[in-house]
């Protein structure tokens, strides 16, 4: 037999060589293993088991059930109810199937895949937590989501609850709703334990109210596998606490009467926004606060639409704004409540001084004119305020001066917000000659001072500033904080707040002087100003309004807004407002009415029918008609 030789040396020589190096080599790895293993499981083992279980065990909130909302009578205006909703894990979704799940997802959902993928974009935390895709998802596709595990990998169906409101459009700028948190909120809140996927109140109460409302969230341990999915809750490390629930001002069934009232007016008069609110001057509980149009907040509870929502952002009569408080109007004479307190206080005339009203007063050569272009004669305060006399105020509003004007107005609490429990409340504008040289750089002139003392020009309030300025006169000068919520009652029934009437401050002014306006504002009534109001067998004292604003038609004519605030007494029927114990004062504005009447004074009258039960209707439908009857009183 031949060897073969390689390299100078036989194959047969080299095989055992071979062996031995691979053996070596083998024996180094193996014992490397070994030794790392020992490590792992003697040396470091308790340390890793550690870490493994910290890996596979993770503590998840346990989400408190939101507080409830109730009115005055104990009637259920917010509830609880189960939903389903979707949401995806994105850590959990692979990047190169997420069209494809977006495409699945969005067909099952009935919404748009773009939609989903804004939504996993916008996710305000990281990419562990979940992102609410869809609420309130019925059962039936619920099902069919939670069944295609393989197909929406990162998809998850969750039990949860959401807000219902059953009165819907009713409350809606009263309560407000709730909503996703965003990226923001997320990041001011994260230290009170918000999460990325809470919903959070967005407006009104709910928002105002939200940390009483969300309760106290608990936690628990569950078991997940390794791709994040949860596969048991191991144990409860602390139980969720619910929210507190809120006791309103708000009376149900008075709510409805302004609602009724605020729509007949504006059905009859074809006005497209109108504001109605009933109030207690005593203690500044507001009994019912209507702004029309409205929403319906259920529509956010369940998850709006783009289209939806885009819907009402772009409505021009403004449904998502609260025009009670958000807005500031011109007041208009309403507002002569200042101007005759001031010259009364200040000492400029008394209850029975006498002014001339005259067709027009002359400013240099400039005319300003009496609401009828006649006038009446020499005019005591009572007379002119029942009449609403331009002329006379002018006359008032020129011995004060503008700044006094603005004094006597911050005492009725213009200018400055009323401190109510609700967003966005605006303070309105109460002009001096500071105001004006702040803001536009000038000083004010006489003619403009005459404005301000008829509640034009500059001048603009809210309806809830105008309101609360008649409640301190009703109840004798106390500013009072108008309240929405009597209550705040903790999950086991314990009251942990109760709001007593929050006196802002007492008017300086002479009591003497507030009766003076008090009676004066009755003479409103029975100098048939307000025609037939004076027929009612209820006993009202008030004040109209008409102020123009805005651009004038081909005609020269500047459009109008109406008002009447009036108040009852302590007895309706009685005709004495000596006392300061009016227990009821209503304010109505209607906006932009050119009404041959006072489109206002109609609606109240129509809501003092219905809450006191009179049967006999006093509304006349022709002061309704709709033209441009401007009369300026």
């Amino acid at each position: 037999m031949n060897d073969v030789y390689l390299g100078g040396r036989p194959e047969r020589q080299r095989q055992p060589l071979r062996f031995l190096t691979f053996g070596l080599i083998a024996l180094l790895v193996f014992g490397t293993l070994a030794t790392r293993l020992f490590y792992l499981q003697i040396v470091n083992g308790s340390t890793l088991a550690a870490r493994a279980e910290r890996n596979r065990t993770v503590a998840d909130p346990i989400v408190a059930t939101r507080g409830q909302i109730f009115d005055r009578a104990g009637r259920e205006l917010v509830s609880n109810v189960a939903s389903f909703a979707v949401k995806i894990r994105p850590s959990e979704l692979p990047e190169t199937r997420r069209d494809e799940v977006a495409e699945r997802l969005a067909a099952l959902l009935g919404i748009e895949p773009s939609t989903i993928n804004e939504a996993i974009d916008g996710n305000p935390g990281s990419r562990f937590d979940l992102v609410r895709i869809a609420q309130d998802v019925p059962e039936a596709t619920a099902r069919l989501v939670a069944e295609s595990n393989d197909e929406l990998p990162g998809v998850e169906v969750v039990v949860e609850t959401r807000r219902s409101y059953p009165y819907g459009p009713l409350f809606s700028h009263i309560l407000g709703y709730t909503g996703p948190i965003d990226a923001e909120t997320l990041e001011d809140r994260k230290d009170e334990g918000y999460l990325p996927d809470d919903m959070i109140g967005q407006t009104a109460l709910e928002a105002t109210f939200e940390e009483q409302l969300r309760g106290t969230y608990g936690a628990q341990l569950v078991e997940r596998d390794a791709t994040g999915r949860r596969l048991q809750v191991l144990s409860t490390v602390q139980e969720a606490i619910p929210g507190a629930s809120l006791a309103l001002t708000i009376d149900t069934k008075t709510q409805k009467m302004a609602e009724e009232a605020l729509l007949w007016g504006m059905r009859e008069a074809g006005l497209k926004r109108g504001v109605l609110i009933a109030m207690n001057p005593q203690t500044g509980e507001i009994l019912a606060l209507v702004s029309l149009p409205t929403y319906d907040n259920n529509l956010f509870a369940t998850g709006i639409s783009n289209e939806d929502f885009a819907a009402l952002v772009d409505d021009p009569e403004k449904p998502l704004t609260n025009h009670a408080i958000q807005v500031q109007f011109p007041p208009g004479s309403t507002y002569k409540l200042v101007a005759a307190t001031g010259a009364l206080a200040d000492g400029r005339i008394t209850p029975t001084t006498r002014l001339m009203t005259r067709p027009y007063l002359t400013l240099g050569s400039t005319r300003f004119y009496e609401w009828n272009r006649r006038g009446w004669g020499p005019f005591t305060v009572y007379q002119g305020f029942g009449r609403s006399s331009d002329t006379f105020f002018f006359q008032l509003a020129g011995m004060l001066g503008i700044d006094r004007l603005g004094y006597w107005a911050k005492q009725y609490g213009f200018g400055e917000p009323t401190g109510i429990e609700l967003p966005g409340e605006v303070g309105g504008i109460v002009p001096t000659n500071q105001w004006k040289q702040d803001t536009l750089g000038q000083p004010i002139y006489p003619g403009e001072v005459y404005q301000a003392g008829i509640g034009q020009g500059y001048v603009a309030v809210t309806p809830l500033q105008l309101i609360n300025a008649y409640a301190a006169l009703a109840n004798g000068g106390k500013i009072l904080q108008p309240q929405l919520v009597r209550q705040v009652v903790g999950p086991d029934g314990t009251v942990i707040r109760d709001f007593q009437p929050r006196v802002v401050r007492e008017m300086d002014v002479p009591a003497s002087t507030l009766r003076t306006m008090r009676e004066a504002a009755r003479w409103t009534i029975t100098m048939r100003q307000t025609y037939n109001l004076v027929e009612l067998p209820v006993k009202v004292a008030g004040k109209t309004g008409t102020a123009e604003f805005g651009l004038r038609d081909s005609e020269g004519r500047l459009p109008y807004h109406s008002w009447f605030v009036g108040f009852t007494g302590k007895d309706p029927y009685s005709d004495d407002y000596s006392k300061p114990d009016s227990e009821l004062v209503v304010l109505a504005l209607a906006y932009d009415s050119r009404t041959k009447g006072n489109a206002a004074t109609e609606i109240v009258k129509g809501f003092f029918q219905l809450y006191y039960g009179i049967e006999k209707d006093y509304r006349i439908k022709d002061l309704l008609e709709r033209g441009n009857f401007y009369q300026g009183n």
